[in-house]
């Protein structure tokens, strides 16, 4: 395919760099954001099967397209994608659009396509369990199990509602996490609650045999945690019920091995739980553990308590939560379970569902789980793009300004139930976007100076930073942890 790849003066040397074996045309406009149909009409470029325009421009191209006898497509917004648009595009991978940038449309291809092989690979996974038809372990996509800590203590529609976020979130299978002082009556209660408000596997955790036994009667999917001190008093109902339960080390020095094995004599179905150890509390060795687990035990599905290295240490769980489910990955895990009881592990469910996804293709690819379709990264980007040149001249931006309130009033600007709120007296405007929120009050007659107008946007903006990021926001204080030193 022979490619002619347009822009404008300033971004030649850029779009030459990323070009290949394509043309160039650099037009009579300085920014090609600005290039129009007329300027490539006057060029008459001839012999192209593909003519592309920078992903930035709006005017539409579909005369000079006739004219030329030449189809003419939006590339991507910045020259350093172009390496990878025309290699999908040689490869016919990608169908260029007239209105969509090129980038954009390859990004969400790589994505759809991404979900569809997730869907393909699961459909066709092999397990050894499956949990209310979902499938734990084998081939299968690790599963997550996310945790509702001290479940009977919630509402009822505060539970209902936590339920419903983790679905939304991506998790696979709710646990309700069962405190030590809690009776029968509240077990059976939050799992009706619970049955009501989901579909999803359902399992409860707690050791107490007589909360076990509530809890298979109440119709638990799955158990967690039958060992030494509670098989003899459970084991034979749960095996009966065939309802699955996960096997831990203990008490004491009682191994694992001799849980398991009392465990499948009696019949239970199970998965073990070699138990993920916290960071510098033997991390490393539980590890390995979980290897030599799955080495001898290749059929019995492993539990991976990933919280409880990603709630004790402070760092960010995107990166954490990402290299345990390598990790998981590597020693044969198949549930990997975590709360969000911190409000540093906020959004740990949905990072590792979509973890488990990026390993399943990486896995299928037998690669490192990059350059899938679906990412985790947050606040690095895969390719840096190159810096703008400096300008001979420029007026150095003066420290400090006086300013006068506006004689409209002033704004209190916070965030309330996943929406930013902008309140002047009576008024409140609410929306996700920045942008939007702006608009209306200046639509409104709201504003009336542009320093106040360039202040309400700069926190509008740090508001919804913060909105997307699942951080706390206090209008006039730094957002970044960094800045308040």
């Amino acid at each position: 395919m022979k490619v002619l790849l347009v822009t404008g003066r300033l971004a030649e040397n850029q779009v030459r760099a990323f070009a290949g074996e394509a043309d160039v045309l650099v037009a009579d406009v300085d920014v090609a954001a600005f290039i129009i149909p007329t300027m490539l009409l006057s060029a008459a470029p001839q012999g192209y099967d593909l003519i592309l325009i920078p992903g930035v421009i709006t005017a539409d191209f579909r005369d000079a397209e006739r004219a030329l006898c030449t189809k003419i497509r939006l590339g991507p917004k910045h020259a350093a994608d172009l390496g990878i648009v025309l290699r999908h595009l040689d490869a016919g991978e990608i169908e260029l659009s007239r209105t969509v940038p090129a980038c954009q449309l390859l990004e969400g291809k790589m994505r759809e396509d991404a979900q569809d092989q997730v869907v393909r690979l699961e459909a066709k996974s092999s397990s050894p369990l499956q949990i209310r038809g979902v499938k734990i372990g084998g081939s299968s996509r690790m599963k997550v199990l996310a945790e509702i800590v001290d479940a009977t203590r919630y509402s009822p529609s505060s539970l209902a509602e936590k339920i419903r976020y983790y679905e939304e979130q991506g998790a696979d299978m709710i646990d309700l996490g069962i405190p030590l002082d809690a009776d029968v009556d509240q077990v059976n209660a939050a799992l009706q609650i619970a049955r009501k408000a989901t579909n999803r596997p359902l399992s409860i955790d707690t050791i107490r045999p007589e909360l076990i036994l509530a809890g298979l009667q109440a119709g638990a999917d799955l158990l967690l945690s039958l060992c030494a001190s509670n098989l003899s008093l459970v084991g034979e109902a749960v095996a009966r019920a065939g309802v699955p339960a996960v096997i831990i080390p203990g008490p004491g020095p009682i191994s694992l091995e001799e849980n398991l094995r009392r465990a499948q004599d009696m019949g239970i179905s199970i998965i073990a739980d070699p138990v993920l150890d916290p960071p510098l509390q033997g991390l490393a060795s539980s590890l390995q553990r979980y290897q030599l687990f799955c080495q001898d035990h290749p059929d019995i599905p492993l539990f991976f308590g990933v919280g409880n290295v990603s709630e004790l240490i402070d760092a960010d769980t995107v990166g954490v939560n990402a290299l345990l489910a390598v990790l998981g990955a590597e020693t044969g895990a198949s549930i990997l379970f975590t709360p969000e009881f911190s409000a540093k592990a906020n959004g740990s469910v949905h990072e590792l569902a979509l973890a488990a996804k990026m390993m399943l293709l990486a896995r299928k690819r037998r690669a490192p789980p990059k350059d899938l379709g679906l990412d985790l990264l947050i606040l690095k980007e895969k390719r840096r793009l190159p810096e703008e040149a400096m300008p001979e001249e420029f007026v150095e931006a003066k420290e400090g300004h006086n300013y006068e309130l506006d004689g409209r009033g002033s704004f209190r600007i916070f965030l309330s139930r996943g929406l930013i709120l902008a309140q002047n007296g009576g008024i409140t405007v609410a929306g996700k976007n920045a942008r939007d929120i702006l608009n209306t009050l200046i639509e409104m007659g709201l504003v009336s100076r542009l320093d106040h107008a360039g202040y309400l946007g700069r926190e509008l903006e740090r508001a919804q930073i913060a909105l997307h990021l699942k951080r706390s926001y206090v209008q006039d204080e730094p957002l970044w942890a960094s800045e308040k030193r």
